[in-house]
């Protein structure tokens, strides 16, 4: 993996500087340790650069590429896979490569077939590619998510950059964007923090000239229609044999490395099973690397890794964490973030990429995307259960349908906003994941302050994300299916392919490959019914079953358990409680445009009174409020009223 940067001038008056781009790749640096480069147009129409993490290629792959007298030229941050098909397909045609990165594929490709050429590429990746013959720049982001791209236009300028910090270090401004964070835009949609920043999505290009933007969805999760899946005959014995297959060519696609590979064990089956197909294939002894909160049992999957470790006579490497070395990377993490922690998870998974990178290796295999992808979170079992629930053991619904009527605290809420229930009518059916996530908004809207409850009261986030979606791809869809496709459209992107993923890990110069969220893995789960998916109280049922020969029985069998760190609030002792009450304290409280101070820490008064439970379900708003005023610090974030968004994508 890699990172980059790249401004593309929209007005004459403007001028890039190359010291800027230097800069910006300074900020990045931790994406691409290894060698950096910068191009520039000799028109001044345009500028990338590049920094590098070597993974393929190790001597011979710098970057930006070039073709055609330096009228083409590329970055790319990601793996292609099964690159060497098609560079010995392009060879037959002429192409000549220039070095050994899976990377110069990409050009080839376009050179040969044009943008179609680039939907080939298969992997996790984004990239950039200037066409001087038509001073064209084109944005690509894979079809997930899985590598970040954001881009901005400033003072006759596009800058386009692997993370925010690339562009802020080259010229972008850093200013609140107050309707993004009051519309939880940076999660639902494409928007992020800093104004006038925004994300290209997941499967999308963007398309840059003289007469501005255009933007083309090029790939999309397109799951089978209800209708379509009851005429359907399937044998279960044959989707767990396709699943098995479809899993096992991507695990072998990503173990070609030009460097040593380990593997991240939580103690779940997705890295578990992950680990022993990896283990199989190469036929050889892996490293693989756990997370101990040593603090709390709970929250402690220790022994459930070394289960799979042994079955698969890994190396086992633990990295114990406590409250206190959380606190003492929070900032740190949060950097590298670039959006809030509502739980220190993310700062956990920092940790352990650094004693990933300390013991030598650059590419780690992890089990992200399979609740995704197979329906593995409970509230996706609680859509199935309550709206969803044909083909399924009419007895067991019975039992368990009465088992969530005793549990439902945090759903439903008989205060849930306006826009929320619009949306819902709109579906038809509940989405139990929305619900959980609007009822937490909203009481963290209580503690806005009466400017931002004036100003932005009618924001209507769960209505402006409805409106925003592909509603073609929702049509005829099972209510569980839709679900899927509301959280891969908003949450999978954003938090989990971002704070549990790329960020963490590339902070650290390692690259994250994510063999469950390959899209032919996708796209054949899309066409499998959810009755396979989840099957009574048993989520991932079917990839379950696909990677039994690698778990161990007790894996096996064990239900989904969140990987969360222990809440702050639960440890008051602890450093990381001291972090949140001594930032939340401190007058960058009352510098976010945002909040009450005096209800902030009305709340952080009452906690000592609170119930165990209660200081849990408060502990994600003191993360992400302690986030805010940490991201503020960090990054001199303005709330400059002059500075407006021109991108117009």
């Amino acid at each position: 993996m890699c990172g980059f940067i790249g401004v593309y001038r929209t007005d004459n008056t403007s001028v890039i500087h190359q010291a800027a781009l230097a800069d910006s790749l300074d900020e990045i640096n931790h994406r691409g340790p290894d060698e950096k480069n910068i191009w520039m147009d000799d028109k001044g129409r345009a500028a990338l650069g590049h920094t590098r993490l070597s993974i393929i290629g190790l001597d011979n792959g710098l970057q930006p590429i070039s073709a055609e007298g330096g009228q083409l030229q590329i970055v790319v941050n990601g793996e292609f896979y099964d690159f060497e098909k098609i560079r010995a397909e392009l060879q037959q045609k002429g192409y000549v490569f220039s070095t050994s990165s899976d990377s110069e594929i990409a050009l080839h490709l376009y050179r040969e077939y044009g943008i179609p050429g680039l939907e080939r590429l298969r992997g996790e990746f984004s990239l950039v590619l200037y066409n001087g013959h038509q001073n064209t720049m084109i944005l690509m982001r894979d079809r997930l998510g899985i590598k970040p791209l954001y881009y901005a236009q400033h003072e006759g300028a596009l800058y386009v950059g692997s993370e925010i910090k690339a562009l802020l270090a080259a010229g972008v401004p850093a200013i609140w964007d107050e309707d993004a964070y009051t519309s939880r835009g940076f999660y639902l949609r494409d928007r992020s923090l800093f104004k006038g920043v925004n994300s290209v999505p997941p499967g999308h290009q963007l398309f840059i000239t003289p007469g501005g933007i255009k933007q083309n969805c090029y790939w999309d999760i397109e799951y089978s229609s209800a209708e379509e899946l009851d005429q359907n005959n399937y044998s279960e014995a044959d989707l767990v044999g396709q699943v098995h297959d479809a899993i096992k060519e991507s695990v072998s696609l990503r173990l070609r490395s030009d460097v040593p590979m380990a593997v991240y064990l939580s103690g779940g089956i997705d890295s578990s099973a992950m680990l022993g197909m990896a283990s199989h294939l190469s036929g050889t002894k892996m490293d693989a690397f756990n997370l101990s909160f040593t603090d709390m049992n709970d929250y402690d999957e220790n022994r459930f890794a070394r289960l799979a470790a042994e079955q698969n006579g890994a190396r086992f490497h633990t990295i114990p964490v406590t409250q206190d070395d959380l606190a003492d990377n929070f900032t740190r993490a949060l950097w590298h973030n670039e959006t809030p922690f509502f739980n220190a998870h993310g700062v956990a998974k920092y940790m352990l990429s650094g004693s990933v990178r300390d013991a030598g290796f650059k590419v780690v295999l992890t089990g992200e995307g399979a609740d995704e992808v197979f329906a593995g979170y409970p509230h996706f079992r609680r859509d199935m259960i309550l709206f969803n629930n044909q083909n399924q053991d009419a007895q067991l619904i019975t039992s368990l349908t009465e088992k969530l009527q005793q549990s439902e605290a945090g759903y439903s809420r008989p205060d849930m906003p306006e826009d929320i229930n619009w949306m819902l009518k709109q579906l038809g059916h509940g989405v139990s994941w929305l619900d959980n996530q609007a009822g937490w908004f909203k009481a963290l809207e209580k503690m806005y302050n009466s400017d931002t409850r004036q100003q932005f009261a009618n924001t209507a986030p769960y209505q402006q994300f409805y409106n925003q979606l592909d509603h073609r791809r929702l049509t005829g869809l099972d209510p569980v299916h839709r679900s899927m496709y509301l959280w891969a459209k908003s949450y999978l992107p954003n938090f989990v392919l971002t704070t549990l993923g790329d960020r963490m890990e590339m902070a650290n110069s390692i690259e994250g490959r994510v063999p469950l969220l390959d899209h032919r893995v996708v796209e054949l789960a899309a066409r499998m019914p959810v009755s396979v998916k989840v099957k009574g109280s048993t989520e991932k049922y079917i990839f379950r079953e696909a990677m039994k020969p690698y778990l161990p029985e007790d894996l096996y069998k064990r239900k989904k358990h969140y990987f969360r760190a222990p809440p702050a609030t639960l440890m008051q002792k602890g450093k990381l409680y001291q972090l949140v009450q001594d930032t939340l304290r401190s007058k960058q409280l009352e510098m976010l445009p945002f909040f009450d101070a005096a209800k902030v820490r009305s709340l952080l008064d009452s906690l000592p009174q609170m119930t165990r439970n209660e200081q849990a379900l408060i502990d994600p708003m003191l993360m992400e409020l302690t986030s805010l005023c940490l991201l503020q610090q960090q990054f001199s974030i303005g709330t400059d009223a002059k500075f407006s968004n021109k991108v117009a994508a």
